[in-house]
């Protein structure tokens, strides 16, 4: 068993004994779908080793090749040769219903490992997203505003948009109309004139990477935004 695969959650325990699928809300727990993997990993093996043994006790032992009399092993020989396959079958069963014993034995307690690999890798990842910290501090444009004209580019897959920027978070300032020739696909939805959006555009790349839609959706990511500037200032990029 490796050294991640160490605890898991119970209900992650049973899920993966059963092999019923967890629920959508479970599968979104990041430490609860780590110790569901590392025990479906871990039953999976001790099933293989399950197999095997039911195939070695299930074949029958070797006839033996008739030999003359005077080699013929002795009857004490034998039963010591029979205690020995006996031996090993036993020692082979009590190693799987060890390995059982020790995952039921863990599922009493949470994957600590699997958690705090889980929050360390969503921390990382909500850094470098769209609004993160990491983000900001190499954006050259993060800003909202409306859209002015939206023109389809024949032939091409693309549209060039212009947006009236009304408020920008990096940099503080800057020019009040903004158009860029886009890929259709790179947006989440076709734009049209008025649609209110807010995007991003990362070091290195003359368009947004990133487009937000609508006033809902753009009041979530402006929270974010907000609340990562002054820890994106402190930042190389």
């Amino acid at each position: 068993m490796s050294a991640e695969n160490e605890t898991y959650d119970s209900d992650a325990l049973m899920a993966a004994i059963t092999g019923e699928e967890p629920a959508d809300e479970a599968l979104a727990d990041a430490a609860f779908l780590a110790g569901y993997r590392a025990a479906e990993a871990d039953i999976a093996l001790l099933r293989e080793q399950l197999g095997i043994l039911g195939e070695t006790l299930a074949e029958p032992p070797p006839e033996p090749k008739p030999v003359p009399a005077r080699l013929r092993p002795s009857p004490a020989r034998r039963r010591v040769r029979t205690l020995a396959f006996g031996t090993l079958a036993v020692a082979a069963a009590a190693s799987v219903v060890t390995g059982l014993g020790w995952l039921l034995g863990h599922s009493g307690r949470m994957n600590q490992d699997a958690s705090s690999s889980a929050d360390s890798a969503s921390k990382a990842e909500s850094g470098v997203r769209f609004g993160g910290p990491a983000y900001l501090a190499c954006a050259t444009t993060v800003a909202e505003g409306e859209v002015t004209a939206v023109e389809e580019l024949p032939a091409s897959g693309q549209v060039r948009v212009t947006v009236r920027v009304s408020h920008y978070f990096t940099p503080t300032r800057g020019a009040k109309d903004l158009t860029y020739v886009v890929d259709e696909y790179d947006l989440p939805e076709p734009l049209t004139k008025g649609t209110a959006v807010l995007f991003g555009v990362s070091q290195g790349s003359p368009v947004p990477d990133h487009w937000v839609v609508g006033s809902q959706a753009i009041a979530r990511e402006r929270a974010w935004i907000t609340a990562s500037l002054p820890e994106s200032r402190t930042l190389p990029c």
